[in-house]
């Protein structure tokens, strides 16, 4: 596994007491001290994280209903990344899918979160949601 150095920004929002740090410079002339914004720098390894909140076989799910209610091949290509309208879901599409969905996975989706679902990960992560809030 290769690792990295890097630094940690860390910023504060600036209010109307805008605070400062001073920083000491060394070897300038006429300058003892640097006002900066509220800034640290932090040395330290660099990470970078990617998740998706949903697990393959629930990405795997979706898709095979999407394909269902879509009535697409089975052969036909639908992934995580695939959005419902270049399959050529309409808005009734979507709303039978989320209703195929809910009733798969034993859930209920709210309007507003359904609005916001285009893709089939978009789906798998707001069913994994739905359903770690449900068996909570």
């Amino acid at each position: 596994m290769a690792s990295s150095t890097g630094f940690s920004l860390n910023f504060s929002p600036l209010s109307t007491s805008f605070k400062h740090n001073q920083v000491p410079l060394h070897g300038t002339s006429n300058v003892n001290l640097l006002s900066l914004p509220s800034l640290r720098i932090r040395p330290g390894p660099m990470r970078l994280r990617v998740s998706c909140a949903a697990k393959p076989e629930t990405v795997d799910k979706v898709c095979s209903i999407v394909r269902k209610q879509l009535a697409l091949p089975e052969d036909s290509s639908v992934t995580g990344e695939s959005k419902f309208a270049a399959l050529g879901a309409d808005s009734l599409d979507t709303v039978e899918i989320v209703m195929g969905l809910e009733e798969e996975f034993g859930i209920s989706v709210e309007e507003e979160s359904a609005q916001s679902i285009v893709t089939v990960q978009d789906a798998a992560d707001l069913i994994e949601k739905l359903v770690e809030k449900k068996d909570a």
